[in-house]
């Protein structure tokens, strides 16, 4: 059967990354520079952090917008993937980056 339900073989990650629009092309970049070419983009993302981060709302009064990579990856991809997500957000810490992660424990 083409579709079957793939147990992970080796220990898998998904890797959520919520960060502000303006930081996409970085974002992108970095999943290029560590080789990870998979992954689902969502623009236009709402939401604010528990950190003390401003809404995104895309309002008149919340105007900036967040977006959202997911990825799945090898675990031994997780640390880099999470020291650069780290960069990024040291570059501007206003902006807020955040990154989680999940096991995965079957595809399809």
């Amino acid at each position: 059967m083409k579709n079957e339900v793939n147990r992970a073989q080796g220990a898998k990650k998904s890797v959520m990354i919520v960060f502000n629009q303006a930081n996409t092309g970085r974002v992108e970049y970095m999943l290029d520079v560590l080789g990870i070419h998979g992954f689902t983009f969502f623009e236009q993302v709402q939401g604010r952090g528990t950190n003390g981060g401003e809404p995104r709302r895309g309002t008149h009064a919340w105007p900036e917008m967040n977006s959202c990579v997911i990825t799945v990856v090898e675990d031994e991809q997780v640390a880099p993937l999470l020291e650069s997500v780290k960069k990024l957000d040291l570059r501007n810490e206003e902006v807020g980056v955040r990154a989680f992660v999940w096991n995965i424990e079957a595809t399809v």
